[in-house]
């Protein structure tokens, strides 16, 4: 589907009213008033269901950027996890908001060290109503610790671990906190604006990317993907690009969000037009000069995009704020490997 046509499904009327609850400058964790009438909330997700007694008050995020949505929706965490990768313990875009919100000094969220997994002691100090983790890769155990401590939200039904979308993370975090109706309102505004930039760069459209995860150029012996299942590469059909038939297929057969496959079983690649990963120039110099991997279409071509371990490859794992952050330049250094595609 072309960038025009996604934009033509995306921009729908909706008798809704604009996010003003954006706009809210909140210190501490609440909810502002929208189609809740307060009464409990239900959340049926990947192990069960969780009963939230009341609109959530006080709220809690672990796990990679789950505090995202409720800032979104003007929501100020109690707690969220630091970020473990980008640099810094709060990201930029979150950051941004937070000072929007003037969550700042004494008033910003306490931050939970996930270096080891969920800090449990942690969250439980922060006295949540609530704890959203849509999406994450809680475990069954985990979530019946957090569960002890608040009403917890893992990610949905159906899905896999660490497999959530933007959009499904928007829907089931926005039910939890009674703001169903703004979630929907974001979900939509984020896809006009995705499909609106996607559209001043033609030259992806329809290219088939793969994303690799982190290369080891010391063992090149197996080739490291993420599937059909993850965010980062769900993210291209968003910008109107496509998936391998090899990945497609690969993950059709397994519920993993990455799998890996021999370098000699690299030649299934030979549909992969442009590659995504993290790395340097000399690392893609390093894939080039090998006899194996050097054959796959897009590292012959070098029609590879380069991430570090910067705003822009850790936002290639799309999240709500960081979308509007990083977008440009991501359709930027895509436009450039497209264009090295033969």
């Amino acid at each position: 589907m072309s960038p025009t046509s996604r934009l033509k499904r995306f921009i729908r009327p909706l008798a809704l009213a604009s996010v003003a609850v954006l706009g809210l400058s909140l210190a501490t964790a609440c909810s502002s008033d929208d189609d809740s009438d307060g009464g409990e909330i239900t959340i049926e997700h990947a192990f069960g269901t969780t009963e939230i007694p009341d609109t959530p008050e006080r709220v809690a995020t672990v796990n990679w950027s789950n505090q995202e949505v409720p800032l979104a929706l003007g929501v100020v965490p109690v707690g969220m996890a630091e970020a473990n990768f980008g640099g810094s313990e709060v990201l930029p875009w979150v950051q941004d908001k937070l000072d929007e919100l003037g969550a700042t000094g004494e008033d910003a969220p306490v931050l939970f060290d996930e270096t080891d997994g969920v800090d449990f002691e942690a969250v439980a100090d922060t006295q949540p109503d609530v704890i959203l983790a849509g999406y994450s890769g809680l475990t069954e155990e985990d979530y019946d610790r957090l569960s002890e401590i608040a009403p917890t939200v893992p990610f949905p039904k159906g899905q896999v671990a660490w497999g959530t979308t933007w959009r499904e993370n928007i829907e089931i975090s926005s039910k939890a906190l009674g703001l169903e109706n703004e979630g929907k309102q974001l979900i939509t505004d984020l896809e006009t604006e995705i499909a609106e930039k996607a559209a001043e760069h033609p030259a992806i459209e329809g290219k088939k990317t793969m994303f690799l995860t982190h290369v080891d150029p010391t063992d090149l012996s197996q080739v490291s993907f993420y599937s059909a299942h993850d965010a980062r590469p769900q993210f291209f059909e968003d910008l109107g690009m496509a998936t391998p038939d090899s990945i497609q297929k690969w993950s059709d057969e397994n519920d993993e969000f990455n799998g890996t496959l021999s370098a000699e079983q690299s030649d299934v690649f030979d549909d992969v037009e442009i590659i995504v990963t993290y790395g340097d120039e000399e690392m893609l110099k390093t894939l080039q000069d090998d006899p194996v991997l050097g054959q796959i279409p897009a590292i012959k071509n070098g029609a590879v995009v380069l991430l570090g371990d910067d705003a822009l490859g850790t936002a290639a794992n799309p999240t709500p704020l960081a979308i509007s952050y990083i977008l440009d330049d991501y359709l930027k250094v895509l436009d450039e490997a497209a264009a090295k595609v033969k």
